[in-house]
């Protein structure tokens, strides 16, 4: 029974382990938690039809076109995640800390409010608003007693027969020179927790870095009815991943076998270019209306990766290591585009309301190389992942020379309901500001919480993990206007 198990599963597990880049790959990259200035943060991002932060030049560039005086912002940014598993009903928690940097830029303007030319402005910005955090950390464990990840190495062993040359480098070969499987003289393998009981399975992932965005952007104002901007971006990723994996049997293992201990090392970097275009139209002054269009994201990648496998007997002497060669490769990523649409409410000079709808083409996602067509992969992604709908909603009230601040983000699931899986977010934020003529100090408070499934291999053939996260974020933007 076990044999016709691993044999269904070699030939996806093998295309899976050839090369790095999958759908979840792809997905990471195209999901965006943006960041930006305090003010920004705090009101959820809902200033595509407010304007007037430098952190909208990453969602509605025309946004810039509010402004009356030039601007320096700076925001440093304190990041702690936390996130609870459940693994065949064994619960865990987990924590991971980061300090950052989530924005820095500076927008000069130049406005003539009685200029007789119907263009009373053009205004310029250049700067760096955070994307994504990356950073996590993930502990899972729990007893399984339908399968192991070494059937998956058995299985790829057989389809090869045997042939260690075609053996997958990070996986299979890895199992078979620690001696976690072996073959008999017939040319068949086998592993060694053969028992009915199962065996602990436990993973512990670390992730680190982020995504950011450099903007270059110019906007205009017209007859401060109408506002203009368009914004050249360079996004920039820098992602990190370390894993272990281990499986412990019980004293039913063959041949004495107690543990193997898979660590895994990934690295990506990529950088990019994409094109935001936006408007901000002013009917009468207490209300105004936005819209944004966002073109893809085309990046150029990098991943590297390796892989070590560990392995312990009863008789130490039998314990051995194996280790892989560094995988290398370059490849293109594309993103998806974006839509906007947003509504602000200006109450005299008291009150703002924004709310902002975003539309996301997840599906649209592609990953791309001469070398490799990623067939399956962009076809996973068509097939797992739907359409976002995005809404924020913020609001702001001043009582000078403070500046009471709070807002609300929902980010839909990007999977479709066979994928068996969540990924909505929910954001709640709050802050509050401080502002004189040429001076402003401003401070934000985000929690964010999602829920996901983890599988540790094959979705079809193991229980997932259900981590439950939630993030909190402290921000700080320091800000001078001349």
């Amino acid at each position: 029974m076990k044999k016709k198990f691993m044999l269904a599963m070699g030939g996806v597990f093998l295309t899976a382990l050839c090369f790095s880049q999958t759908e979840i790959d792809a997905l990471r990259y195209s999901q965006l938690q943006y960041g930006g200035t305090a003010r920004f943060t705090s009101m959820a991002g809902a200033f595509g039809a407010l304007g007037g932060d430098f952190s909208a030049l990453s969602t509605n560039p025309a946004g810039i076109g509010i402004y009356r005086r030039s601007e320096f912002t700076f925001t440093p940014s304190f990041y702690n995640q936390k996130t609870t598993s459940n693994f065949m009903g064994n619960s865990l928690d987990d924590y991971k800390y980061n300090v950052n940097f989530n924005n820095a830029g500076i927008v000069l303007s130049y406005y003539e409010p009685e200029s007789k030319n119907v263009w009373k402005g053009v205004m310029f910005g250049f700067g760096y608003n955070r994307l994504n955090n990356f950073n996590n950390r993930i502990s899972m464990s729990g007893k399984n007693d339908k399968n192991s990840l070494l059937d998956l190495y058995v299985a790829d062993a057989i389809n090869v027969g045997g042939d260690t040359n075609s053996m997958d480098q990070f996986g299979t070969q890895l199992a078979l020179y620690s001696h976690a499987i072996f073959p008999d003289t017939l040319g068949n393998f086998y592993h060694h927790f053969q028992g009915s009981d199962g065996e602990t399975q436990s993973k512990s992932v670390t992730t680190s870095g982020s995504m950011g965005e450099t903007v270059f952007t110019l906007g205009g104002n017209y007859n401060d009815k109408l506002y203009l901007g368009a914004t050249l971006g360079i996004p920039h990723i820098r992602y990190s991943e370390e894993s272990t994996y281990m499986e412990e049997g019980d004293s039913t293992a063959l041949n004495g076998f107690k543990s193997f201990e898979l660590n895994q090392d990934s690295r990506t970097t990529g950088v990019g270019f994409n094109f935001k275009f936006g408007m901000i139209y002013k009917p009468v002054d207490w209300f105004r209306i936005g819209g944004a269009l966002h073109s893809p994201s085309y990046f150029q990648m990098h991943d590297d990766w390796s892989s070590d496998m560990k392995t312990t007997f009863a008789n130490p002497l039998y314990d051995a290591t194996a280790k892989s060669p560094t995988g290398v490769y370059d490849y293109s990523l594309v993103t998806p585009m974006r839509t906007i649409g947003s509504i602000g409410f200006v109450i005299k000079k008291i009150g703002l309301i924004g709310a902002d709808y975003e539309f996301v083409d997840y599906p649209s996602a592609t990953l791309r190389s001469d070398k490799y067509k990623y067939i399956n992969e962009n076809k996973a992604i068509r097939e797992k992942y739907m359409e976002g709908n995005n809404i924020r909603f913020g609001t702001e009230w001043k009582l000078t020379p403070l500046s009471l601040r709070a807002g609300v983000a929902y980010y839909s699931s990007p999977y479709r309901k066979s994928a068996g899986n969540d990924g909505s977010r929910i954001d709640y934020s709050a802050g509050i500001g401080f502002r004189e003529e040429n001076f402003f100090l401003d401070f934000a408070y985000v929690l964010s919480m999602t829920s996901e499934n983890y599988y540790f291999y094959d979705a079809t053939k193991i229980s997932p993990s259900l981590n439950d996260s939630k993030s909190s974020s402290v921000l700080m933007t320091l800000g001078f206007k001349f």
